[in-house]
């Protein structure tokens, strides 16, 4: 099975929905309006961990249009299996500053609030455990790793090698907390059709797995629960999964047998809805006097919830990035006093690329070898973790590429050197790598007497344009003008169909898409019957019988900083990012995820963490105000260019996931090029002033 080619592909078509958008047209989770609507506010803890002995909720009650308040005892009983998060308000502990313990419906916003600030919760407090530390008595090794990975590989004889190695690099490197906010909020509207029906309209990454877990955890049939969500304000893995928000919004709606409003406030988001872990994370190069890698170890400290286990795959990219026949890594997981990480762009390699990258960048150093010439070097021919051949590999190309363009053969190695005023310049390298995955997708494709296309698929459009893309493939495939064809995405009544999330959306459902064309092809080969046809297609078979290839897309990010030499702010003068991602759908979509990854690393080196004060037991900077993320004003001149890679074997289309790859490695090429720039190693991010300005001469 494979695309015919007619142009669509490739092509620079405007996104399908743009002008829904610009116009205000286009919908949003919140934005739709039910008959006789309701509006629910979540109370959340005041305590890190503890017990609600009692909640008074008779000021609340009496106040005109409150319709009930929720808490732990009056609470519906989800199913008996609810675990986690989502298991909302089903016991009176408390696990976390910030959790869900009351649930207030009103008549309106105003009055759910003025309720909310009424009430008088009996909280019975406990001490409470918040620090990560490598030391900690609490850590453990998880049974895997996100998704399914193994928690730790050993390969070779690391300690020995590490010893023996002519060149070695031992730090220890550092991420805070950092947390999704996509510019759309969380929200949620329930509305209950008797007791075993359920129509949601949902900010989500994926209408169908919404509908099979709320199915599960209120005891419907999953048939009876439609999922509504055709357009949505960006996720970044926030909105992979349904959040306890979601469950909190179907029981309101449930108790007060009216349709439910629930919009998570900026500030909620910090709590209800996932963060990336902090990481520790020890690294230990070695390497030959000529630059070839003998020994590689990476071990990872941390943290997860009480409530629920959540370990992010940190090390799994050092697994596969380089040539070494000595490789050892581990993770190690504490569970806290805090709520749940999860998922955010690129969970693992971005972490943990930082801390490769960066190391790999001191081990250049120690060698005296170009940091380009040392990855091309120790690029391997095969996976280094499982043998497998590549299906592609374009790293060096990407490295090469990167290199010509961003002028690096001019540059002078010596740190510190390259001054313009009050300004100190450098300039830094790092690889990147993704996976290039994709998982069972459905489709139905039907054409009418006049000869117009439409495709069903429950894909979702978090703002990355899947509908412009899956148009484009659908056009190629069925060998006609994209004019004649609509893609109808963002519903869970339509065929089943992968999340948006870990780059495997368009792969995943765009392999369905030129599935159901052909077949519709087949039955219109002579003519279009009256009435039209109708095909479907499952690609459950054809991702099961893959062969067993190293799928992988790969990168090389080059960024120039400016950094100031009395004030030791940071500036990022220059960023290029080049990138082998398979075949290229649309360059203008494309080009926006790139930089928009990118952007997300520079924020990452320069900007974001979410401060925790141990005696609060919480994050205290949880909104724009105090968690910074990178404005037009730190973006100067940012590029993201392709190498022409159409990988045949990765997929029917050619083509790698984009979404992820952006981010990883930028934040380790901005932290090489604020050494280059200083000769101060900063290995703890965020690179703020604070820990630049008394090491600046």
């Amino acid at each position: 099975m494979s695309a015919t080619v007619t142009g669509a592909v490739g092509s620079s078509l405007r996104r399908i929905e743009g002008r829904e958008k610009v116009t205000g047209t286009a919908r949003y989770a919140y934005e739709y309006d039910p008959d006789d609507v309701a509006y629910a506010v979540l109370v959340q803890a005041a305590i890190a961990r503890g017990e609600v002995r009692g909640v008074d909720v008779s000021r609340a009650l009496a106040l005109p249009g409150v319709l009930a308040v929720i808490w732990a005892g009056n609470a519906h009983r989800l199913a008996q299996d609810t675990q986690g998060e989502l298991a909302v308000l089903q016991s009176p502990r408390v696990a976390y500053r910030g959790q869900i313990v009351a649930v207030v419906v009103a008549d309106s916003q105003e009055t759910a609030r003025q309720a909310q600030a009424l009430l008088k919760i009996d909280y019975a407090a406990e001490s409470h455990d918040v620090l990560l530390r490598e030391d900690h008595p609490g850590l453990y090794k998880p049974d895997k790793v996100n998704p399914a990975f193994a928690t730790d590989t050993d390969r070779g004889d690391f300690e020995a090698a590490f010893g023996e190695a002519a060149v070695t690099v031992e730090e220890t490197y550092r991420t805070p907390a950092m947390h999704n906010n996509p510019m759309e909020p969380h929200a949620t509207i329930a509305v209950w059709q008797g007791d075993d029906g359920l129509i949601l309209y949902d900010s989500n990454q994926g209408s169908s797995s919404v509908r099979q877990v709320v199915a599960k955890t209120f005891e419907l049939d999953p048939e009876r629960v439609h999922v509504i969500a055709p357009h949505v304000g960006g996720g970044f893995g926030s909105k992979g999964q349904p959040r306890p928000t979601v469950v909190a919004t179907v029981m309101a709606a449930k108790v007060a047998r009216r349709p439910v409003k629930m919009a998570v406030t900026r500030q909620q988001m910090f709590s209800l809805t996932g963060y990336r872990t902090p990481t520790i994370q020890r690294l230990r190069l070695g390497a030959g006097s000529d630059g070839r890698l003998v020994a590689i170890g990476h071990e990872v400290y941390e943290q997860s919830s009480t409530v629920q286990e959540f370990a992010e795959q940190t090390a799994v990219g050092t697994r596969m990035m380089y040539a070494c026949a000595n490789a050892r890594t581990s993770h190690r997981l504490v569970r806290l006093d805090l709520p749940t990480p999860s998922w955010m762009r690129a969970p693992g390699e971005c972490p943990g690329m930082y801390a490769l990258e960066s190391a790999l960048d001191e081990l250049a150093i120690a060698c005296g070898i170009d940091p380009v010439a040392l990855r091309v070097l120790n690029d391997p021919e095969r996976d280094p973790e499982n043998g497998r051949e590549f299906s592609s590999r374009n790293l060096v190309a990407c490295l090469q590429e990167g290199a010509e363009r961003f002028g690096w053969d001019r540059r002078d190695p010596t740190p510190g050197v390259r001054r313009d005023g009050r300004w100190l310049y450098g300039t830094g390298m790092a690889s990147s790598t993704y996976p290039a995955n994709r998982q069972p997708s459905q489709a139905i494709a039907r054409v009418s007497d006049e000869g117009r296309f439409t495709i069903e698929i429950a894909a979702a459009d978090i703002g990355t344009g899947a509908r412009t893309v899956l148009t484009q493939i659908a056009a190629d495939a069925l060998e006609v003008d994209s004019g004649r064809i609509e893609v109808k995405i963002g519903d869970s009544d339509l065929p089943q169909a992968m999340l948006a999330g870990g780059s495997m959306g368009t792969t995943s459902w765009g392999t369905a898409v030129i599935g159901v064309c052909a077949k519709l092809r087949e039955l219109i080969a002579d003519r279009i019957p009256a009435g039209g046809a109708e095909a479907h297609f499952d690609t459950a078979e054809d991702v099961e019988q893959q062969p067993e290839l190293s799928r992988h897309s790969f990168g090389a990010q080059f960024i120039e900083v400016r950094v100031d030499v009395d004030s030791a702010e940071v500036q990022v003068a220059r960023a290029l990012g080049v990138f082998a991602a398979g075949r290229i759908i649309n360059p203008i979509t494309a080009r926006s995820q790139f930089i928009g990854g990118m952007t997300m690393g520079i924020g990452m080196a320069l900007h974001e963490q979410s401060v925790l004060d141990p005696e609060f037991g919480d994050y205290v900077n949880h909104d724009f105000a105090g968690y910074h993320i990178p404005t037009c004003a730190d973006i100067e001149e940012v590029a993201a260019i392709w190498i022409d890679e159409h990988d045949s074997r990765v997929n029917p289309l050619g083509a790698k996931g984009i979404g992820e790859i952006g981010i990883v490695g930028t934040a380790a090429a901005v932290a090489n090029a604020v050494h280059h720039a200083t000769g101060v190693r900063i290995r703890e991010l965020p690179i703020v002033p604070s820990k630049l300005v008394s090491r600046l001469s």
